[in-house]
């Protein structure tokens, strides 16, 4: 499963973990998250998230 971090405040999306507290559940891939999704901390796009490769 990858991460990915928001460009603007550095949140985390984890695939293995979604995002409960948005109704995402662990497992979903980022492509598969909804084209409104948006960053829980700053509210910031989809497109704002980069892969973070380790």
């Amino acid at each position: 499963m990858r991460r990915f971090r928001c460009a603007y405040c550095a949140h985390v999306y984890d695939e293995a973990l979604g995002d409960v507290e948005s109704g995402i559940p662990p497992g979903t891939l980022f492509e598969d998250l909804p084209e409104d999704w948006c960053c829980v901390e700053c509210g910031a796009i989809k497109s704002d998230f980069q892969l973070i490769v380790d």
